[in-house]
């Protein structure tokens, strides 16, 4: 893996991206940021060496580096999931190689269903904790060791200082932004009834089918992380009607210039 890392660390700083400070992970339906970045360079997945590529449709599979905020950030525009078929391997390997080229900060976003029944789709949710469902972890690989701690700490996966942050910003702009628990399941299935059921019991607020694999790699990298859940849908077990992936999609794109407020007036205050 370090080979690979190198390879393709050294790839993109050959296509111009230089001493990048933060990344940023665009989840479902949360590609407008991009639209905010001073483009230096952006390249397509399929054409970085060792790197998966996005199979989701509304997943544009690009990497994109430049200026947000004052500061040089690379940019995930369109992420990858366990149920594409990748390991968790693959699923985190554009983390490794956005510390490998620098960054200390990942930001990341995604859309989520909402457990808590307190939360309402078109809202935001900050991620205090997590809980993974996804059957393994990242870091379960011979020779992690040599890339970070094997037993890597989780006492406090989601940078506080950042989040504090977030809070005090969505105050100033009169966004709501609801603080919780956020649970990562494999998918591409939506959940039934009882496992609404169930995630409520263990203690979620939110559920969706990413970020947990690419924050425990931050973590593990000794990365700075935090995250946003833009809710998408209600999914109350006794009152659950069927979801269409289009309105998900819809609704991810109503919410998401709030997002944006929220990312870019961070990047200003880091």
């Amino acid at each position: 893996m370090i080979k690979f890392i190198t390879e393709t660390a050294d790839y993109l700083a050959e296509k111009g991206f230089k001493n990048p400070e933060i990344g940023i992970i665009l989840g479902t339906g949360l590609g407008q940021l991009t639209n905010e970045i001073d483009v230096i360079s952006e390249v397509s997945y399929n054409h970085i060496p060792n790197f998966p590529t996005a199979t989701v449709e509304f997943h544009k599979g690009k990497l994109i580096y430049g200026d947000l905020a004052g500061k040089k950030v690379v940019v995930m525009q369109g992420r990858f999931h366990v149920y594409e078929g990748y390991s968790l391997q693959d699923v985190t390997f554009p983390v490794r190689i956005m510390e490998k080229l620098g960054i200390k900060t990942l930001l990341v976003s995604n859309a989520a269903g909402a457990i808590n029944s307190d939360f309402k789709k078109g809202e935001l949710m900050l991620i205090d904790d997590h809980i993974n469902l996804q059957g393994s972890s990242p870091l379960a690989f011979k020779g992690v060791e040599i890339l970070g701690e094997r037993f890597t700490d989780m006492s406090a996966p989601y940078n506080l200082d950042i989040n504090e942050k977030f809070k005090s910003i969505a105050k100033a702009h009169n966004i709501t932004l609801h603080e919780g628990v956020y649970a990562s399941v494999v998918g591409p299935q939506l959940e039934t009834r009882a496992e609404y059921r169930m995630l409520k019991i263990i203690g979620a607020d939110a559920v969706g089918m990413s970020t947990v694999p690419e924050i425990i790699v931050a973590n593990h990298l000794n990365m700075r992380a935090a995250a946003i859940s833009v809710l998408t849908d209600e999914c109350d077990p006794e009152n659950l009607k069927p979801v269409d992936i289009s309105e998900i999609i819809k609704m991810a794109e109503k919410a998401e210039p709030q997002m944006i407020t929220l990312f870019k007036e961070l990047i200003k205050k880091i």
